[in-house]
């Protein structure tokens, strides 16, 4: 169970993470749409890495702060 200055925390780097993760799709889709030399085909290729990254850190603040409900 958490505090309730975790869960303040946890919510605050949650929104963050959010906040982040649609700027890089922003800046992902935008590259995807010019034509690029090979070189920024790498910066897109860590660009949605780090963008997997994130989801999966969203997806498991998302996991603790909301609990499961019994069926």
């Amino acid at each position: 169970m958490l505090t309730e200055d975790e869960r303040l925390n946890s919510r605050a780097t949650l929104n963050e993470l959010q906040v982040e993760h649609r700027d890089l799709n922003l800046i992902i889709e935008h590259l995807v749409s010019t034509p690029l030399p090979d070189q920024d085909q790498l910066l897109i290729h860590r660009l949605k890495k780090r963008k997997l990254l994130l989801k999966d850190r969203i997806y498991q603040l998302e996991r603790m702060l909301v609990p499961d409900i019994p069926a």
